[in-house]
């Protein structure tokens, strides 16, 4: 029996990243009260616990199908310090002046959960990234937009966001929020290829 994928996220991005592979799959947006970072919790742990507590809930919302969920978790971590969504405008302005010509690391984790059987994996990527000097003039101008509101570190890279970044070193796909090789590796080992 074929198993249904499920993307159990809200992230727009994740969406248009699956369907420009031409997969076919169902939305099954999740709401969880996700672990903020924390002493003693690295960015690998935290992204990875995030991820799999996502499709944890989701697989116990379809138990009885026979389903591949997949989710993830992205954060964005300057001088140890983790990054996440900005509240508002204001924030977004803030973030983008502590990342103005710096590097810093996004990580994802990602899992994928086949029902009933409850089997799971869980992964994570790491890419690196530098921002480039750009003005505070550039920053409003960005924000205005709209765009880096529900981002992890208030841009996205693949929207004008683009704009603000220097170079990238790692998986581009990943600091867009889905690592896309590391997501068929995992549903490999369910025989199920992206490909």
């Amino acid at each position: 029996m074929k198993r249904e994928i499920i993307l159990a996220s809200n992230s727009p991005r994740r969406r248009e990243l699956l369907k420009s592979l031409g997969v076919d799959f169902k939305i099954f947006p999740i709401e969880v009260e996700e672990i903020e970072g924390k002493k003693g919790i690295s960015p690998v742990e935290l992204v990875k616990k995030n991820a799999l507590m996502k499709a944890q809930n989701a697989a116990e919302l379809c138990q009885n199908e026979y389903n591949l969920i997949i989710s993830a978790d992205t954060i964005v971590v300057l001088d140890g310090e983790i990054i996440g969504k900005p509240k508002d405008e204001k924030d977004a302005i803030r973030i983008l002046k502590k990342l103005r010509g710096k590097y810093h690391y996004v990580f994802t984790g990602i899992a994928v959960w086949a029902t009933p059987e409850n089997v799971h994996y869980v992964s994570s990527v790491r890419s690196k990234v530098k921002m480039r000097d750009y003005s505070d003039k550039e920053i409003e101008r960005y924000v205005a937009t709209g765009e880096p509101i529900d981002k992890a570190g208030a841009y996205g890279i693949q929207g004008k966001g683009a704009l603000l970044i220097e170079k990238i070193e790692g998986d581009y796909y990943n600091i867009v929020g889905l690592p896309l090789v590391r997501l068929n590796y995992l549903l490999n080992k369910f025989g199920y290829d992206l490909l």
